[in-house]
């Protein structure tokens, strides 16, 4: 008699698991998308294809102002955010293993393994008295709070590239009394580049659709669109809501889309 091996791929039930798990998760987004295209002024009932709410959206100057704010925040934020990412990674990864190394990976990664509202609540109180004693109650707050949230998202990729990396040409680069920045500059840095840019645009998309920390930190009239959407859902839903959803996920898919192809390459070092 055969032997019966245990094959994970073939459990019986995994493959319903799986579709209705699909379903739970994307059907909602389906529903939302198709919406957008509603002649009707109701979000519950078809009243057949139209692109009117598009172009609504694309003229509501509110929504066009968010979206500018959203845009300038996720930029600086994802900037600031994998410069620093990229210096914490050279020296947790280019260094001996010592004392407090790991200590180092967790406080860098704590906000991917604390709840976010609470970082949001934590930020809320500092800046509330930097408020006080400044004055000062621009997009610089926002600015920070997302650059901080932002720190792990752009480290990790760029860990794992420098993880991946053969020390070979760096030592090589030394032997040739290359200093240190020319050893970055012209042999870490072009072979870390593709991961650098995968962790700016992977800190970009969080900031972008990040809700709860700008909603607690941000001062009267510093709305992003993700804000903006949830107070125009929370005083008057119309399918226009559904047309910027859409424009925002079709957004958003493109940059996780271009970040999925560039964390796929693995140049040789």
């Amino acid at each position: 008699m055969a032997e019966r091996r245990f094959d994970i791929r073939s459990q019986p039930g995994f493959g319903l698991i799986a579709l209705f798990t699909f379903f739970a998760l994307y059907l909602p987004i389906a529903t939302l998308v198709a919406y957008s295209f509603n002649a009707n002024d109701s979000l519950s009932s078809w009243g057949g294809f139209s692109l009117r709410w598009f172009a609504s959206a694309l003229e509501n100057g509110a929504a066009q102002e968010a979206a500018l704010r959203s845009v300038i925040i996720a930029l600086w934020a994802a900037g600031l955010a994998t410069v620093a990412a990229t210096m914490a990674a050279l020296a947790t990864t280019r260094t001996e293993p010592y004392r407090g190394l790991t200590a180092k990976y967790a406080v860098i990664n704590q906000p991917l393994m604390i709840p976010e509202i609470v970082t949001a609540v934590a930020l809320l109180i500092v800046f509330s008295r930097i408020k006080v004693w400044t004055g000062y109650s621009g997009l610089g707050y926002l600015i920070m709070a997302h650059t901080a949230f932002c720190i792990p998202f752009a480290y990790l990729p760029i860990r794992a590239r420098l993880e991946s990396m053969d020390l070979t040409l760096e030592r090589a680069a030394a032997d040739l009394y290359a200093t240190p920045w020319q050893a970055f500059r012209f042999v870490t840095f072009p072979l870390l580049r593709p991961a650098i840019i995968a962790g700016f645009m992977l800190a970009f998309v969080i900031s972008l659709d990040d809700v709860v920390i700008t909603e607690f930190v941000k001062s009267g009239g510093q709305d992003t669109l993700p804000t903006y959407m949830l107070g125009q859902i929370r005083r008057e839903t119309t399918p226009e809501i559904n047309a910027i959803a859409t424009i925002f996920l079709a957004a958003s898919t493109v940059l996780i889309v271009i970040f999925f192809f560039i964390n796929r390459r693995k140049p040789q070092a």
